[in-house]
């Protein structure tokens, strides 16, 4: 089953159709259905139960009816015509999706492709909550099958950027210990040495995801930068030439194996990226030692994603990328494209607690004025004036969001609260008592949302809206 590749939901060319049969016939109907329901269950992870139960139906029923030994050879393309149609119409009872109406303008294979195409962004926080092993057991012997297609439904859609091998390596665990344990004499020790034992694909699923999320979120070059800031937090006494090569690798694997559908692409390259890591890093910080004990590479990795910022150590004044540096002709591309991370590198390492949202508007920023002076009559003078509006501006925000965060992550929440309507009042003492807790609100919102190492990229840059654009570096104004 896991190496089984996802398949189109509405496939419309001839050879596309031999291979869905090809799945079907391998698998049989009960594994087909089963990977049907993760895979539109990802596709469309917006989607509700009821509707990706219709799709599931008539995409199931599809195959049943025209792989079998006999079938017209136009059976399939007509019956994914049909499906197409039905996905068109008023009331459709699949999926909503925004990108559906435009799809619909078009005709035959073009629609059908078109409608396969379609995928819902990444859900912003899992939505999946595991019930207790006696409700798991209450609902499983209530209707197994019921059970299990509501399991692979929430999962999948909760889970939707994870590897699909990863995904269907969890799910197919996840049953197989209910189904084992609800039925053993002694069901409590049964999920304890089942849990223990699936303890690695578990925290494999949920780290896969929220990688894949802002892979998906920011794409390679930016999600290089993403790592290379939070490796500059964890361990700021290592150098730029140490982290950026451990940055870029961590980018590659998640380019690789993200839509990948080899079963171990995922766990085999965090492992070779993990030992590298550890190998380059140990000697340098005594906590990312300890996390490099033992052989399990994958505990490593989970342990080193854990690691928290660490106090910024005393360092000497960052040197600025010259004009002539960021705008760098061909001959010095490689130089050129490591002056940004670079520059963004020293400011996160002297800034532990800024957070990945607000480090992500100051790339983008950063990019966007990059290309704007470069192209400029006049670069130097462009580039100049964006560093002066940096000086007098960028500081206070850097400050503003580096001292939420850090408290937020250090103190219990009732004292960070306090101390943040503390310090709001001394800031605004003109403000009424309803304005300051609406700005209270804000920020304890986006503390609670955004500081933390597994913050949801597109819901928190939503958070973090940009007010100048002044040099490399940008400026963003924090809630």
């Amino acid at each position: 089953l896991l190496t089984i590749p996802p398949f189109l939901a509405f496939p419309g060319k001839a050879y596309v159709r031999e291979k869905v049969c090809q799945e079907y016939r391998m698998l049989g109907k009960e594994n087909f259905r089963t990977l049907t329901i993760i895979a539109n269950s990802r596709k469309y992870s917006n989607g509700t139960f009821e509707e990706i139960g219709h799709l599931v139906r008539e995409i199931v029923a599809l195959a049943e009816t025209c792989c079998a030994d006999g079938a017209h050879p136009s059976c399939y393309d007509a019956g994914s015509s049909a499906l197409s149609v039905k996905s068109c119409s008023a009331d459709s009872p699949f999926p909503a999706h925004p990108g559906t109406a435009e799809c619909c303008t078009h005709e035959g294979l073009e629609r059908k492709l078109c409608l396969a195409a379609l995928r819902h962004p990444p859900q912003p926080l899992p939505r999946y909550l595991q019930p207790s092993d006696q409700e798991l057991c209450q609902a499983f012997r209530k209707d197994p099958q019921e059970f299990s297609d509501r399991y692979l439904y929430e999962y999948a859609s909760s889970y939707s950027q994870a590897p699909l091998p990863v995904l269907l390596g969890s799910t197919r665990t996840f049953l197989s210990m209910v189904s084992t344990c609800c039925v053993s004499p002694a069901p409590t020790a049964c999920f304890l040495k089942e849990k223990l034992q699936r303890k690695t694909l578990s925290l494999l699923t949920l780290t896969s995801n929220r990688a894949c999320s802002r892979f998906s979120a920011y794409g390679k070059d930016k999600v290089t930068f993403s790592y290379l800031a939070s490796l500059a937090q964890k361990v700021p006494t290592a150098s730029f030439e140490d982290l950026f090569p451990l940055a870029k690798g961590a980018a590659e694997v998640l380019s690789q194996c993200c839509d990948s559908v080899a079963e171990d692409c995922m766990e085999k390259k965090l492992s070779e990226h993990t030992a590298k890591a550890c190998a380059a890093l140990s000697a340098q910080d005594g906590h990312f030692a300890n996390c490099c004990k033992g052989k399990n590479l994958m505990e490593h990795y989970f342990c080193i994603l854990a690691l928290p910022p660490v106090p910024a150590p005393k360092l000497p004044e960052a040197p600025e990328p010259t004009n002539k540096e960021l705008c760098g002709k061909d001959g010095h591309v490689q130089a050129t494209r490591q002056v940004l991370p670079r520059s963004l590198f020293e400011l996160a390492r002297r800034h532990p607690s800024l957070p990945d949202a607000v480090l992500a508007k100051l790339y983008d920023a950063s990019e966007k004025i990059r290309g704007e002076c470069c192209s400029a009559k006049d670069p130097s003078a462009c580039l100049d004036s964006k560093r002066q509006q940096m000086g007098a501006e960028l500081p206070p925000v850097l400050e503003t969001a580096n001292q939420l965060c850090g408290q937020y992550t250090t103190l219990f929440f009732l004292d960070f609260k306090k101390r943040l309507r503390e310090s709001l009042t001394q800031t605004f003492p003109e403000a009424s008592a309803a304005q300051l807790e609406r700005l209270l609100e804000q920020r304890v919102s986006f503390a609670s949302t955004c500081c933390s190492s597994d913050a949801p990229p597109l819901l928190c840059a939503s958070k973090v809206q940009p007010r100048t654009l002044p040099t490399p570096g940008g400026q963003c104004q924090t809630p």
